[in-house]
């Protein structure tokens, strides 16, 4: 099982038992510190027993990034091992009922993250306004629930074709949803990592929640924004092909290779 709590460029990679209903999944993980940053304030999670995975990219002086991620993360795990049981037994795709309180559970997740941080922030003045972004996918049954917020990203990679299935939550993306820019106008802007919603700097945060259907041979990218600036999505399909340690390694490297300005963290699941 991954920890939040590793930061060393371990790989780590699990296999899932064959649960009843449920594609069996393997995941592997890493983060790196990028080449110009001196500490990381990613973290993330990966779990293929509880079906959990999660990518968070913190913000704040004095170490408050890294503060603010791990804790995130840690609380988002804990709040979903406890919710699940009250799910019930899942067979197949969720059913409309499920699919609810499934994303009630990964909602309220994330929200009992901003509380915490928001509050920690509170008490230690120097950590007033850190935060972080967080992407988190729990696979349940032969669904697959996302909850979203700020700009670190989850795609689908399926039958050769890479799709992002979260939204950017980003002044620049913003600007070209409301078309006050377009994309190649976007491309050339100078406010890219300007960031519209945030866990943790204030005490509430308007979570995106989604539920999709799972197929065999789906693969599912979660990384931070270190690695996805680097990236064309046309590019996914290859790299997440080498499978495993293999392309997570190669993501890494290629971001780095590319400038490396930011922490770069990366959570390949594949279902198998």
């Amino acid at each position: 099982m991954g920890t939040p709590h590793d930061r060393n460029d371990a790989l780590r990679q699990n296999e899932a038992p064959t649960l009843r209903g449920r594609w069996p999944v393997r995941s592997a993980a890493r983060t790196d510190v990028g080449k110009h940053r001196k500490g990381n304030e990613d973290a993330f999670f990966h779990d293929d027993e509880l079906g959990l995975y999660i990518v968070a990219d913190g913000m704040g002086g004095h170490a408050a990034g890294e503060v603010a991620s791990h804790q995130a993360v840690d609380t988002i795990h804990g709040m979903v091992k406890r919710g699940l049981g009250t799910l019930g037994p899942i067979d197949g795709e969720l059913d409309e009922a499920q699919a609810r309180a499934a994303c009630r559970i990964m909602e309220g997740a994330i929200q009992a993250a901003t509380y915490l941080i928001y509050a920690m922030a509170e008490l230690e003045r120097d950590k007033i306004g850190m935060g972080t972004t967080i992407s988190a996918a729990l696979f349940l049954g032969r669904s697959l629930v996302l909850g979203q917020v700020g700009d670190s990203r989850i795609y689908q990679i399926r039958e050769g074709v890479a799709v992002q299935l979260t939204e950017d939550h980003t002044l620049l993306a913003w600007q070209i949803k409301q078309g006050l820019l377009t994309p190649a106008e976007a491309a050339k802007a100078t406010h890219k990592n300007v960031i519209t919603r945030a866990v943790g700097n204030r005490d509430y945060v308007e979570v995106d929640t989604a539920v999709l259907a799972v197929r065999a041979a789906d693969r599912y990218l979660l990384c931070s924004d270190g690695l996805h600036g680097y990236l064309n999505t046309e590019e996914i399909p290859e790299v997440t092909a080498l499978g495993g340690a293999d392309a997570v390694t190669r993501f890494i490297d290629l971001a780095n290779g590319r400038g490396g300005k930011d922490n770069i963290t990366a959570v390949l699941v594949e279902v198998v």
